[in-house]
């Protein structure tokens, strides 16, 4: 008797373990539905050279593509420390001390976007990195050829173009140096916990980050943060449900005037959102919470709890590249 008994309680034991083990894997599972684990390498990797990434380094850290010299794409993309692709500011100061009119994102990871920019009007990293340092606001450099013509009058950069594109004559143009900077920038890949647990590691995430992840899916937020970024793939209304407080920016309506594109923005990328506040096109939400709220309220109609609120930012600090962790606060 009672060795049927020990018989019966070792089962259920084993049966708890089982099933407590079997809702880890099947989480995995279902998070592997919806979203992708960052792959080794972004779109047109494949054809960058190490001469050219080194020059894209070179490059984005360079002033001189400004119109002044105070100003390089890392001015606003700062990657030293524990910054995340961005500057941390609600907008940026140009080269000029004007300041930007929407929030910089990231460029880590940014190669898997749909396209670039809030707007998406730059179809991929070459397009993007030409903008800016002909934008009066931002680099401030009146055209491309006077872009060309300053670099090529810097001794150091004759030879670094001409090992970077062999053969070409001239090697410095300006579709170089945009294709040089995005080659850099397609090294600028950052793994995080998140991406163990969805290649099978279900311990690399703890319970209550589990538990965020389940009421992010729970909450159907992965309806437009899916994929590899969690975002930057999709375009939707900001305000869904409830306008949101600021109107003066009406999204991708001010490069069409289609009015079915008012206050239509890119769905923005999740990864490492936990470093990269403030949040939203006009950077006017200071903290991750306070995003994660009115996202509930806007997009969904919801007025989240505080345990709600706290399991998703839980969640969302997985997706932090783990050489940044030591930052998250």
């Amino acid at each position: 008797m009672k060795l049927v008994i020990w018989s019966a309680v070792a089962l259920l034991l084993s049966t708890a373990t089982g099933i407590f083990a079997s809702d880890t894997d099947l989480l995995v599972k279902r998070a592997n539905r919806f979203f992708e684990a960052l792959p080794d390498a972004m779109p047109g990797a494949e054809n960058d050279t190490p001469e050219l990434i080194a020059l894209g380094e070179k490059l984005f850290f360079e002033k001189r593509l400004s119109i002044n010299d105070s100003q390089s794409c890392a001015s606003c993309h700062r990657l030293e420390d524990g910054f995340a692709g961005v500057d941390n500011l609600s907008t940026s100061p140009g080269a000029r001390g004007e300041q930007g009119t929407r929030n910089s994102p990231t460029v880590l990871n940014a190669g898997w976007q749909d396209a670039q920019f809030w707007d998406g009007r730059a179809e991929d990293l070459v397009e993007q990195a030409k903008q800016p340092i002909l934008n009066p606001i931002e680099m401030g450099m009146p055209d491309e050829k006077t872009v060309e013509e300053k670099i090529r009058g810097i001794d150091e950069y004759h030879k670094t173009f001409a090992d970077a594109f062999p053969g070409e004559e001239p090697a410095i143009t300006y579709q170089n140096i945009a294709e040089a900077i995005a080659a850099f920038e397609r090294t600028l890949i950052t793994p995080g916990r998140f991406d163990d647990f969805l290649n099978g590691d279900g311990g690399a995430l703890n319970e209550a980050e589990r538990q965020g992840l389940q009421t992010f899916l729970k909450l159907d937020c992965d309806s437009c943060h899916d994929g590899i970024l969690l975002g930057g793939e999709t375009y939707e209304p900001l305000g869904k449900e409830h306008a949101y407080d600021n109107q003066t920016d009406q999204g991708i309506y001010e490069l069409t005037k289609v009015e079915d594109d008012r206050m239509f923005f890119k769905v923005a990328p999740l990864r490492n959102v936990a470093l990269t506040a403030p949040y939203f096109h006009d950077g006017k939400i200071n903290t991750l919470d306070e995003a994660v709220r009115k996202m509930g309220k806007l997009q969904l109609d919801l007025e989240l709890s505080d345990q709600q609120v706290s399991d998703i930012t839980d969640f969302l600090k997985t997706l932090t590249d783990k050489n940044r962790e030591q930052y998250l606060k």
